[in-house]
Order: structure tokens, then sequence, then C-alpha cells
């Protein structure tokens, strides 16, 4: 089907989480893995700079003479290899004939807050009012798009513009890095290599394809792209053509972006007619281990074991499905079904998951989270992790290697030790936690 061409003014400045409340880390975004931390957002948290046209000037000082020199050379050497690999010199020269060290990618990527974001403020920007306003907005501007987009792939319209809004601020700020020089300035550096230079080898087929200009390939530091933030491998993976020009363009057509990020979830098995998930009440008995994301029943067994709806919407009747509760036995709870694990698959964080969930039940009138956010739980350093991790370890409650990360080998290590105190076994570290996971391994 032919839509009319919609534009989309590419943005001049971006900003983190002012509009985009998750930026796709470089090994995430889509079709590629994160770090599943469940109270850790789902991206970098310095994915978007706040500056614009090119980023380093200020913040990250001058180019050196070494860096300079290196890059070049690197940029050669690629060149020779894309070019053993059947890419064109015309393609390599457009590429590369004026590429950028850019020193501010090099900064950003070498990044780590020292806090764990907890979930109830990540998901404060990510499902805020004024998103989802927006959102109901876009939805009214676009939904004959959309909504032909839901009847060819089968995804809702309404978790379209959730994760427009969620990844672009639909459209705000999806970041002003040249694609090109951000994963050059990748591969120099050396720590993503092999990531860079094989986004690097789809950006030179999406530039043969002529779906969009050298200058034109914008996105975020990581080297995802356009509205919806689409890596380059995932590009020629997913992207549609859904507006007729004979060019997939996520930039500035909105048929393009909505069919692409709709056919992305389709292939990677969205369920028609299927809701993500609901929030649920779990029994005063539950035994939260079984909230880990991983152990999944029928939704008739989980009503058996006590599971109940928090308003009039009751259960969604799911053959499989899991219940998560990311912020312990505190905090709300959730079941969820197939479809939140093929949003997984576009950013595998639960944070982002959720909030796309939530967004998108937000923008079509249904309710917001009902139960309480264990909001006076004091934030973890990374710091703390780390220590967290290193006792758990010496306890013999292993964790894996400390990294200061909550991850699923850290929840796992922190269930078995409160299993073993007699605790509520729901794997989330809080201070208390903390203390008491270092007073025992003290003794």
């Amino acid at each position: 089907m032919l839509y009319r061409r919609l534009r989309l003014t590419l943005p001049l400045v971006v900003l983190l989480l002012a509009g985009c409340a998750t930026e796709p880390s470089a090994q995430s975004h889509p079709a590629q893995s994160a770090t599943a931390s469940q109270t850790t957002p789902p991206a970098v948290e310095a994915a978007h700079d706040s500056g614009s046209g090119r980023p380093e000037a200020a913040s990250a000082g001058s180019i050196d003479g070494h860096n300079a020199a290196g890059f070049q050379r690197w940029v050669a050497g690629f060149r020779q290899r894309a070019a053993a690999r059947g890419v064109s010199q015309t393609t390599l020269e457009r590429a590369f004939g004026k590429a950028e060290f850019l020193p501010r990618i090099i900064e950003l990527d070498n990044r780590q807050p020292e806090f764990n974001r907890a979930i109830w403020d990540y998901l404060d920007t990510a499902v805020s009012d004024t998103r989802v306003a927006h959102g109901r907005d876009k939805l009214s501007a676009y939904g004959g798009i959309a909504n032909r987009d839901t009847a060819q792939y089968g995804v809702p319209a309404a978790v379209l513009m959730a994760i427009w809004g969620i990844e672009s601020n639909y459209g705000g700020n999806f970041g002003n890095y040249e694609t090109i020089d951000a994963l050059a300035t990748l591969g120099y550096d050396g720590r993503r290599q092999t990531f860079a230079e094989n986004q690097l080898y789809a950006a030179m087929k999406i530039l043969d394809n002529g779906d969009i200009a050298r200058p034109d390939m914008r996105g975020s530091w990581a080297g995802a792209m356009g509205n919806t933030q689409f890596l380059p491998t995932s590009f020629l993976s997913y992207a549609v053509d859904a507006d007729g020009d004979d060019r997939r363009d996520i930039w500035g057509s909105i048929p393009d972006t909505l069919a692409s990020t709709a056919n992305y979830l389709a292939k990677n098995g969205w369920q028609a007619g299927q809701p993500w998930g609901r929030e649920v009440a779990l029994p005063a008995h539950f035994d939260y281990a079984q909230a880990d994301g991983d152990t999944k029943r029928s939704t008739a067994v989980w009503r058996t074991a006590g599971v109940r709806a928090v308003d009039s919407r009751g259960l969604p009747e799911f053959e499989s499905a899991a219940i998560i509760a990311p912020a312990g036995a505190s905090g709300p709870a959730f079941m969820v079904g197939p479809n939140f694990r093929v949003i997984l698959r576009y950013n595998n964080a639960t944070s982002y998951a959720l909030a796309v969930g939530l967004l998108a039940d937000r923008i079509v009138g249904k309710p917001a989270v009902q139960q309480s956010w264990p909001r006076h739980e004091a934030r973890l350093s990374r710091g703390d992790v780390r220590t967290l991790q290193r006792d758990l370890n010496t306890l013999g409650f292993g964790t894996g290697t400390p990294d200061g990360i909550v991850g699923p080998n850290t929840r796992s290590g922190l269930r078995a030790f409160q299993r073993a105190h007699g605790l509520t076994a729901d794997g989330f570290p809080t201070e208390r936690l903390l203390n008491k996971v270092a007073a025992a391994a003290s003794d």
C-alpha cells in the first residue's frame, strides 16, 4: 500500500531524557542484546549528548594529533577491508572521504553512571503525563497510518506510538551524530571494534541502496538511527518502504518509521490480539523466587496460585505468562505474556519493555500503575552493588564477576541469600540487604 510521504524535520538539538527516555546502547537496539538489568534503565545514561552538530568541540576537548593520525590510519585499513568485501570505491569515498573522529563518542562510551537508576525514576520520565498526552496527539494525527500497520502486521497502533515516544520523543531527538563518524570512532577506539565494523558494513549497504544520504544518516552516539532507533544491521533486515518512494526512510517518513517498527515486532513473534501484560496483585504467601520473568505458567495456574487483577479488566488469558516484580515485594507486580518478550527483543531490559507496555496503555486511556513503588528505598551506587556482589560471592551465593550492575546473576544470588536467612526471596537489592549481607560476610 502506498502512503503519502510525511516529513519530519531533523532535530538540531538532542537532550538526554528530556525527550528520549531511553537511547539504545551500542549493544542493544534493536536486535542486539543489552544487559538484562531490572533496576538499571535499558539504555546508556549519556547516549544522547546535549550538543548539536559536531558535539565534541566544547565539552570533550579538541582532537590531538595522535588520535587524528591514528583515526585516519584506522579508516584507511577499514576501507581496504570493505573493498575486499565488495564495497565500491564510490560508496567508500562517499562514506569516508570526510570522516571525522569524534572524541565525545569515546567519552560517552566510557561513561558509567555512579548510581543504578531506580525503575520508578525511569518510568516517571518514560511514561510521564506529558509523553502520554503527546502520544495521544500523535495517535490522533497518524492513527490512519498506524491502524493500517496494525492490520498488516498485527501490532497495535498504541504500541508503535509508545516505542516512537520512548525512543526519540516522537522524533524530537533521535540524535544528531552522523552515523558513519560515530561508528568509525567506536571502531578506531577498539573496545567495540567488531560491533562497529559490522554496523559500518551495513551502513555501506544503506548508502548503496540510496535509502538516505550520508549527512542525513544520523542518530545516537552508539549508531542507532532515526525515529525508532534502528542499528544499521536491523535497518537492513526490517526497514520498510511504506510510502512507495523506493527509499526506506526512518528519519523523515512517518509511514516508513511506523511500518518498519511494526515489521520488526511482527518478525520477532508478535501475537496479534494479545496484550503485553497487566498489573496484578500477588497473595501474601507468594514465592517471589517465581517472579523472575522466566518461570512461566498459564493464567489459569497463576490464578489458582492466588494471583489477582488490580482493576476491572481482570487477568489477561495467557497460555504462557511470567510474573515480574521489578521493585521486589514492596512494589507493583505484573503478569507478562509473549508480546512482552517480543518488546524485550527490541531492547533487552525489563524496565524498557514495561515502559513501552504502560505507555501504550496510557495512550489509549487504560489505567496507570495502581500499586505504589517503594520510593523510600535509597539508591545503591555501583560501588555498593559491587560490594554486595563480592560479599555474596564470599558467602557462596555466586553472582559472577562484580560489575556494579544488578542483573539476573546478582538477583539469583541475592534470592539464594534471602532464602537461606528466612527472608522474602524477591532478589531486590536494598540498603538494608546490603548491610545484612556485609554483616554475614564479615562473620
